[in-house]
């Protein structure tokens, strides 16, 4: 009975029959219910898909380009470390290369951004603090490889142990590799992952299973999303039939108050529309995410992929949203709140009008 009576709520038009008091009191109920079951449930879904669209784009998508080329760029810097100390004596006049010198500043810089990024746990963030002091130790004795560059058993024992902190194994050698062919590292899991590029590459996986974790619609916000869609479709049928009754018994062309409560309501298919929109642009930048750790190797010695995937992450993210609802989020709640507040008084004032202009004995 009482789901019937709430379809009636609802759906009666308060024609002949109806007494006016009485389908005023339910309106004064109804109306506002629905408005805050229309806007709270979309309120929380919408904020967490814009959310977690803004926490991939500022903290997870930024990291993982960060770490990728960290990796990428100490693997050929070792490279370019590697060659100079062929040179044997000269490299204690010349020194380094000037690329290597580039290239390990800048992935030092690039693990110092991510330190700061915050889209790290605090594990991580340790895990992080390990990676940067192996850095360190790496520099420490490749500098002392180039210091003994007379001495080629020093020298050759010196840069072996840094590469093996930099690199726990190296990639098998293909056919026709000769002597002077760089290695590329492999990535070892579990208690053999010690050295940078294992770490590393752990802390990539960590924070792609932290992607696509945030990028995955959940059960709560469907649900969420799909009470929200019933709750507006029945407030827009109310909002008619009441405008229909105020104009059959109060002889009221329309209700002004109304008109203005119902405008926020205009508002929640264009939000809808653009959680769609930020769904798919998610998608399709979790995608390119991947590929951060996934394509980019040191093979061609250049980041220029890196850079490239990075653009494609911000430029997809960016332009898969409807950039003037930025920010617009937190006032939805309150504006459906404002809505129901002005739709409960206005009908209380309406119902307390009848109820003073009703003559004694009538029937209300």
């Amino acid at each position: 009975m009482k789901g019937v009576r709430f379809w009636q709520w609802v759906w009666t038009p308060g024609g002949r029959g109806s007494r006016n008091h009485a389908y005023l009191r339910e309106r004064l109920v109804v109306l506002p219910l629905l408005t805050a079951l229309a806007f709270a449930p979309f309120a929380w879904a919408y904020s967490s898909v814009r959310g977690d669209a803004a926490y991939v784009q500022e903290r997870v998508a930024p990291a993982l380009g960060n770490l990728a080329e960290a990796r990428v760029s100490l693997q050929i810097a070792d490279q370019e470390a590697s060659d100079s100390l062929r040179a044997g004596r000269a490299v204690e006049l010349s020194g380094l290369s000037e690329r290597y010198r580039i290239l390990s500043t800048r992935a030092t810089q690039r693990l110092n951004q991510v330190a700061r990024g915050g889209a790290l746990s605090m594990a991580e963030r340790q895990d992080l603090d390990v990676v940067a002091g192996l850095v360190a130790d790496y520099g420490t004795w490749t500098a002392w490889a180039q210091a003994n560059a007379d001495d080629p058993a020093l020298r050759k024992a010196a840069l072996a142990y840094a590469r093996s902190i930099l690199c726990s194994a190296r990639e098998k050698p293909g056919t026709g590799s000769g002597p002077d062919k760089h290695l590329g590292c492999r990535h070892n899991t579990g208690s053999d992952a010690t050295a940078v590029v294992d770490r590393v590459t752990a802390l990539e996986r960590a924070l792609q299973k932290r992607l696509a974790s945030r990028v995955a619609v959940g059960a709560d916000v469907l649900a969420a999303f799909l009470v929200s869609g019933v709750a507006f479709l029945l407030l827009v049928r109310g909002y008619w039939r009441t405008q229909v009754f105020l104009h059959r018994r109060f002889r009221l062309h329309a209700s002004l108050p109304l008109l203005g409560a119902a405008v926020p309501l205009l508002a929640l298919p264009l939000l809808a529309v653009d959680a769609v929109l930020v769904q798919r642009a998610q998608s399709d930048a979790t995608a390119t995410a991947r590929a951060l750790s996934g394509r980019t190797t040191p093979a061609d010695k250049s980041t220029v992929e890196i850079a490239d995937l990075e653009d494609s992450v911000d430029r997809e993210l960016a332009e898969g949203r409807l950039a003037y609802l930025d920010g617009v989020s937190v006032w939805v709640l309150p504006a459906g709140l404002l809505s129901a507040a002005v739709t409960g008084g206005t009908l209380h004032a309406y119902r307390r009008e009848y109820v003073r202009l009703t003559p004694a004995g009538a029937t209300p």
